[in-house]
């Protein structure tokens, strides 16, 4: 089981280039029904500019289309999540950033991107890299170099600019017993934190590319959450993220059952889906999938290739209708931006996006717009909804189950009476 777990894993100017980022940053206006989308009347994108630092980010206002989260009324049905997540997002000369980028805006989602840090670091300065238990300039997937860094910073400028989150997949990506992460204090995974952020926020000193556009967000704000590398070292990273004021971890494996708090963070886990032709439940990760099908093999036997993709993807889809039709617990599904078996688990996660989440009350969101959603409900409304086993219904129908009269909602909270404290 182990081994299935593993995830491989100057102002003026600067004004100028981010203001013509403002055109680029289109949408759906969300009218499907239950569809997480741009929303009308969001605020125009960099309607503010505040440089940070060395100008590598930048305070442009309140992040487009982040929608408000409302408490549910009682008796009314929660939405069915879905959050598609991506580890060590970059673009490279795959160009699967920026393709689904476009799935997304096309199917009324947005998503998370785990950034890796390093990815933000030239190959020339890897020495600033200092990973626990490793010697300086050391690291697992290596850096970037300069047209890497440049693709991926456009991507991540118009990511967030369309409602998608920034989260990190921190730097080296360390597995395994000799220095992985899973060895590591939780002093080394403040450090590791701190310098997953400070590559993201001083770029553009370590590229020399200073008439660059910033990114359109104060990452220290951005950042609220992440997945470790080989879903390892989790304990130790969550007490270093909660002291440092994150709000979720999603580097565990659940089952497909309502989320909670965990040591003061959501647990936004991945989870266990059927696999088709199989007994046994596989983790909602292509990752593993690849793992179960073609060992560490990444390129297997291409006459089996658009049989794998389709056993993803209907173990996906069996995973999402047993929730939509069941317990509405959010389905969590990470991925890489990888070709793995000829490219047959990114067509798998493009026809699950494609088919989830445009279906009425669904709702395909980022860990960042679920977080919002969770905090802004009844802790006895989701106490209940806990209550419910893996594709479990409510006997007595939705309107009876959650129909107990709420606890007040918190001040400031979509649909809080006027004047509650």
């Amino acid at each position: 089981m182990a081994a299935t777990q593993r995830i491989a894993v100057g102002a003026m100017a600067a004004a100028a280039c981010a203001a013509s980022l403002a055109g680029c940053a289109t949408g759906s206006d969300g009218t499907k029904q239950g569809a997480s989308g741009p929303q009308k009347g969001a605020p125009a994108p960099n309607s503010v500019l505040r440089l940070i630092g060395d100008g590598s980010t930048a305070y442009t206002g309140a992040q487009p289309y982040l929608p408000s989260p409302e408490r549910l009324k009682p008796g009314q049905k929660p939405p069915q999540f879905v959050v598609f997540s991506w580890d060590g997002a970059g673009e490279d000369s795959q160009r699967l950033f920026s393709h689904f980028r476009k799935v997304a805006k096309e199917n009324h989602a947005t998503m998370t991107y785990f950034l890796s840090g390093v990815y933000m670091l030239p190959e020339g300065k890897r020495d600033l890299y200092k990973p626990p238990q490793h010697a300086p300039g050391r690291s697992d997937i290596g850096f970037n170099d300069e047209q890497g860094i440049t693709d991926t910073l456009r991507q991540v400028r118009l990511a967030w600019l369309e409602g998608n989150e920034i989260g990190t997949h921190f730097n080296g990506h360390f597995c395994g017993p000799d220095g992985g992460v899973g060895t590591w204090s939780v002093e080394e995974w403040k450090s590791e934190i701190a310098q997953a952020k400070d590559f993201v926020k001083s770029w553009k000193t370590n590229t020399g590319m200073e008439r660059a556009a910033p990114l359109p967000f104060d990452y220290d704000k951005e950042l609220i959450g992440a997945r470790t590398p080989c879903l390892e070292g989790q304990k130790n990273f969550m007490t270093a993220a909660r002291q440092l004021g994150f709000r979720y971890d999603s580097s565990g494996v659940d089952n497909q059952i309502w989320p909670k708090r965990s040591q003061g963070l959501w647990d936004l886990s991945m989870q266990l889906v059927p696999f088709p032709g199989h007994t046994y439940e596989q983790l909602t990760m292509d990752y593993n999938f690849m793992v179960n099908q073609s060992g560490t093999k990444t390129q297997g036997d291409p006459d089996k290739f658009d049989y794998w993709g389709d056993q993803m993807r209907d173990g996906l889809l069996k995973g999402f209708y047993r929730a939509y039709d069941g317990n509405r617990a959010p389905l969590i599904i990470g991925n890489h931006f990888e070709s793995w078996n000829g490219g047959t688990y990114m067509r798998a996660v493009e026809d699950v996006v494609k088919e989830t989440c445009n279906k009425p009350e669904v709702r395909c969101v980022s860990f960042h717009q679920l977080a919002d959603w969770l905090d802004a409900q009844d802790p006895q409304t989701l106490m209940r909804l806990r209550s419910l086993k893996v594709g479990e219904t409510p006997r007595q129908g939705w309107a009876s189950f959650l129909s107990g009269r709420p606890a007040p909602a918190p001040k400031g909270v979509p649909g809080a009476p006027a004047g509650r404290p």
